[in-house]
């Protein structure tokens, strides 16, 4: 049976952040992925936005591990030249009713440790964003855009250059206690398989919770529930009118933050994401959601043709919490917490996992 270091499971952004981090000369490092092809859940399937860190829970690892995150990232994105606009993003208060709502976003911010928020007045809004119809705004100058392939790419290339490796097409079924490790199992390209790792870290999204609950001696207090929330994604064909990214406020009892404006790198104008909380993994853009999205962009956005409406793409968040509870934060699940050596479980990386995928590795790299 081979033997190697450490086994990293799933290689969307956050097993590669792993990998990259952890990977060194001397120390064999091995990164599986079921997929054909890498990031090909949640970590290719969101908004691109390299988030500020504003709406977190003060003290929450979602907090601190954006506000973290998202300078590593601008850092990274520097060094390793990968594809980012630091444009900034424009939290919008439509009404005079959603002014409170304005400053306890802006409380919030301050007491995660953003304190670069500008407020917008009215008039400087219809300056900055003629397009946009509110009343007051918020100007959050450190959020930005970024190529989220190129960004995985990079993560990989750092990581085969301190000598780890991918394998597409695997899959890890199990995983059993071994005197100085993990054995693990599966299949790979339809061929059974099994190894031996004294580090494995489930960085598997979506499906990491299959895999906790097929591992030897995890009791299940340890596996939190798993809720499948999907965004889909409209693109506004034609010239976009924004410059900015454009939020309205969130809304009340919905697991995300409205259905906003996003920029990708190209200039593509897309509005999304929605929220609905599904069974089973499902990818497909209803186009009878052109409705409902024009209402929700509409009020901040009176001039929409809800005829350049596209159906674009969607993706789907592993939350922790279901429909109408309260925000559950990231699970990062060290052998100090569930007593088995060498057994990491990543849970709940949703929103804003990507902004925080290099302080997320670190914080692993540490407790390791």
């Amino acid at each position: 049976m081979d033997s190697i270091d450490t086994l990293i499971i799933g290689a969307g952004a956050l097993g590669l952040a792993c990998a990259a981090r952890l990977a060194e000369p001397g120390r064999s490092t091995l990164i599986v992925e079921a997929e054909t092809l890498i990031g090909s859940h949640t970590s290719s399937r969101n908004s691109e936005v390299i988030h500020a860190g504003i709406y977190y829970a003060p003290g929450s690892l979602k907090a601190e591990l954006c506000l973290e995150g998202r300078e590593r990232l601008y850092g990274w994105c520097e060094r390793h030249r990968v594809p980012y606009r630091r444009l900034g993003k424009l939290l919008v208060a439509v009404g005079a009713e959603e002014r409170g709502k304005l400053e306890q976003l802006a409380s919030n911010a301050r007491a995660c440790g953003v304190d670069e928020l500008q407020p917008i007045s009215a008039a400087r809004l219809a300056t900055l964003e003629p397009a946009v119809r509110g009343v007051a705004a918020l100007l959050s100058p450190n959020t930005g855009i970024i190529d989220s392939h190129a960004f995985m790419q990079s993560l990989l290339a750092r990581a085969e250059r301190q000598g780890a490796q991918l394998v597409l097409q695997t899959r890890v079924d199990r995983l059993e206690l071994a005197s100085d490790g993990w054995i693990a199992s599966g299949t790979s390209a339809g061929e059974a398989f099994s190894l031996k790792a004294q580090r494995v870290i489930n960085a598997g999204g979506l499906f990491a919770q299959h895999l906790a609950r097929h591992t030897q001696g995890l009791a299940a207090q340890y596996i939190p529930q798993l809720h499948l929330c999907k965004g889909s994604y409209f693109n506004y064909s034609g010239r976009s009118p924004f410059r900015h990214l454009v939020y309205p406020m969130p809304e009340a009892n919905t697991a995300g933050l409205g259905v906003h404006a996003t920029l990708d790198l190209g200039g593509q104008l897309r509005f999304g994401p929605d929220t609905r909380y599904l069974e089973t993994i499902d990818y497909r853009v209803d186009e009878q959601l052109r409705d409902a999205f024009a209402t929700a962009i509409g009020r901040y956005f009176p001039a929409l043709d809800a005829d350049r409406l596209i159906p674009g793409y969607s993706g789907i968040r592993p939350k922790l919490s279901g429909a109408g509870e309260p925000a559950a934060d990231f699970v990062l699940q060290m052998p100090t917490d569930h007593g088995l050596a060498g057994l990491v479980n990543l849970f709940g990386i949703e929103s804003p996992g990507l902004t925080a995928s290099l302080a997320i590795a670190e914080r692993v790299a540490d407790r390791l």
